[in-house]
């Protein structure tokens, strides 16, 4: 697979309303870090049919996409991610999942009737994903869409096992750092000039005693990375402007 735009979709009102609080997002983006990848786009939205597919349409039209979708692919009324994504990725139908009843029976026994035995009902092509704690089936369409349970300790080693298939060799990540004693328009012209290839952020903060800007750069590629932290470092010395590296000031 070509380099991915991975996203998180975080399917919960109880989230929203705080009833519970997010931990996926922190996890995810620390998981990719590891690997020298970085979230694209990240989305908490509320248990809606309408919304859920609405967004993994947008991210399905993203170049390259990974998504991670945490929640609502259980069995009670409001788990809507399984139809949501047959409609928003494929023919809109759920069909019967024969690995995913056979395990469901073989775990739950006649329990599986009538309604956990609905999670085995899932979008055509769907394989699916180990789950670690209590076996009940995760699946993936296309092997980029990967729709998880929204419990962190059943969904978060299957992220880690995903990444050791997608990103088989970690990338490096080169960032550099400095915090200057001024506005951040004092560097707006080097910001102008940064390439596509480079990220960089500008993070203004006013203090007792005046202004400080933090300035980051990153890259996969280092000689890129260095040469645009060196223009902030140029730029900063011939106006005569106090900085530190690693956010020494």
């Amino acid at each position: 697979m070509a380099h991915p735009n991975f996203f998180t979709l975080i399917i919960g009102t109880e989230i929203l309303n705080r009833r519970r609080q997010d931990k996926h997002f922190d996890f995810v983006t620390k998981a990719l870090a590891e690997k020298g990848a970085k979230l694209t786009g990240s989305f908490i939205i509320e248990d809606d049919p309408a919304l859920i597919i609405q967004t993994i349409k947008f991210i399905a039209s993203q170049p390259n996409p990974v998504l991670f979708a945490f929640g609502g692919i259980g069995s009670t009324p409001d788990d809507y991610t399984r139809k949501c994504a047959a409609v928003a990725l494929k023919d809109g139908k759920l069909y019967v999942q024969a690995q995913a009843k056979k395990i469901i029976e073989e775990k739950l026994g006649e329990e599986a009737y009538p309604y956990p035995i609905k999670m085995a009902e899932l979008p055509k092509g769907a394989q699916l994903l180990d789950n670690p704690v209590n076996k009940m089936p995760a699946f993936s369409l296309d092997e980029r869409y990967f729709f998880m349970p929204g419990f962190p300790e059943m969904s978060h080693p299957m992220v880690k096992e995903i990444l050791k298939k997608l990103l088989r060799e970690p990338r490096t990540y080169y960032r550099y750092t400095l915090t200057a004693l001024c506005k951040e328009n004092e560097l707006i012209e080097v910001m102008e000039q940064m390439p596509k290839e480079v990220e960089f952020s500008s993070l203004p903060k006013c203090y007792s005693d005046g202004w400080r800007v933090t300035i980051s750069v990153a890259s996969h590629n280092k000689a890129k990375a260095e040469k645009a932290f060196q223009l902030y470092i140029d730029l900063l010395e011939k106006k005569q402007i106090p900085y530190g590296l690693n956010d020494d000031i």
